[in-house]
């Protein structure tokens, strides 16, 4: 078994970047060469800016290559509590900015061409309880009927014509989520980036940034340092002390998976003939999909905890447990892959964009970020280049986490506290 993404592990490996020379005056500095990192970069220097990018480890090393590889359409608090909380005309903006979201992927896909395998087969939202099949079912009467979105009920009755599982009570399912491989997919990025000029730096930690005035910085990396008119920090789960504004109003959870060997083509039909993105309705849930060469990927909040060799290891484990009671005909499945990642939780569980003291930033997308970070890179551009309605989260405050001083201690007792939801709800 390899401790590895598979994402990582499938794609094509990009040139080594990690001896580029760092000096000089660049238009804009991206921190950061993940999903929201390469999306700016590439939409910034379509702009004709002088783009340089500055990644820790390589490219797509954090979240953008840990991550399920799915591109859903929907938020993580879910739409009716959006609603209670800001209404139902902001409510249906914020959604819709997934729906585009999703779109600005396959636009990408297609104008640059990037064989990723991505498709829109839909997400398949779980209920793992009764009672929770009829919130999807609300749902479900507000996207349909006043949302005019498109979405349909599959009552238990008929969940085998989706899964083949008997855990669930009905699920919801959208149809215009999709699913990609995520590793060939940020590769892709890079690539296309680096084609119309942007400069990565791999291997190149930004250790400090120092602000010369109005949005101008000089940005210290451990291989040189270069003055930028802008400077993006696009790091969301693995923002660091440069960033120390930034670092205590995000925590970094963990995340997990693991991907099984090879079932064939007749075992997925079996288990799941859509091929759909799959949740379930769990504060702590899982997630699953079928990847383009057949296996079974199974993730989740295993445990509230950072990832790490042991750790990673301990949630393959209470995954692989959790897999076999959804899918009992997998006990022998060998696991190929297992690894964790870092999400990058806000507060509200709301992505947070925007600029403090002259550094532009967008993170906190708790969980939904493949789709969100590869658009907000696409909208940060257009902010950066002076168009404020491009940021639609312009409006949010980005609070500090209580306690949150660096190291995340706290979460084993929120790990605790969704539990304790999870058994009375």
């Amino acid at each position: 078994m390899k401790f590895t993404p598979y994402w990582l592990d499938t794609a094509p490996q990009g040139p080594d970047r990690s001896r580029t020379d760092i000096g000089g005056h660049v238009d804009v500095a991206v921190i950061g060469a993940g999903l929201t990192g390469l999306s700016a970069a590439l939409h910034l220097a379509r702009k004709g800016a002088n783009v340089h990018v500055f990644e820790k480890d390589t490219v797509g090393f954090g979240a953008s290559g840990r991550n399920g590889g799915m591109a859903t359409t929907g938020m993580s608090i879910g739409f009716r509590s959006a609603v209670s909380r800001y209404g139902f005309d902001t409510a249906k903006a914020y959604l819709l900015a997934y729906h585009d979201a999703v779109d600005t992927i396959e636009t990408l896909v297609k104008e640059e061409n990037i064989d990723c395998d991505f498709a829109r087969t839909g997400k398949l939202n779980l209920a793992s309880k009764p009672a929770h099949f009829e919130g999807l079912r609300k749902t479900h009467e507000i996207m349909s009927g006043r949302l005019g979105l498109e979405t349909h009920l599959v009552p238990r009755s008929e969940l085998h014509s989706e899964i083949g599982s008997d855990c669930y009570h009905g699920a919801l399912v959208e149809a215009r989520s999709a699913g990609l491989h995520v590793g060939k997919f940020t590769k892709g990025l890079a690539e296309a980036a680096a084609r119309i000029g942007v400069t990565i730096h791999e291997k190149a930690p930004v250790e400090q940034v120092r602000r010369l005035g109005g949005t101008k910085h000089e940005v210290v990396t451990a291989r040189g340092t270069v003055r930028a008119d802008q400077a993006l920090v696009a790091t969301s789960g693995y923002t660091g002390r440069p960033f120390r504004w930034l670092q205590v109003r995000i925590a970094p959870v963990g995340s997990f998976i693991i991907v099984t060997e090879p079932l064939g083509k007749d075992v997925c039909d079996q288990i799941m003939p859509t091929r759909r993105m799959a949740s379930t309705s769990m504060n702590l849930l899982n997630y699953f999909r079928i990847t383009p060469d057949h296996r079974l990927l199974f993730g989740g909040r295993a445990r509230f905890a950072m990832s790490g060799p042991q750790s990673d290891a301990k949630s393959g484990r209470i995954l692989h447990k959790a897999m076999t009671e959804v899918f009992p005909q997998l006990t022998n499945a060998r696991v190929d892959h297992c690894w964790g990642g870092l999400v990058d939780m806000s507060m509200d569980r709301m992505v947070h964009a925007g600029e403090h003291d002259g550094l532009f930033y967008s993170l906190g997308y708790s969980g939904h970020g493949v789709q969100m970070a590869t658009h907000m890179g696409k909208q940060m551009a257009s902010y950066m280049n002076g168009t404020p309605a491009a940021n639609p989260w312009s409006d949010l405050p980005l609070k500090r986490i209580p306690g949150h001083f660096g190291p995340p201690w706290f979460l084993p007792f929120a790990g605790a506290f969704y539990k304790f939801l999870d058994i009375i709800k």
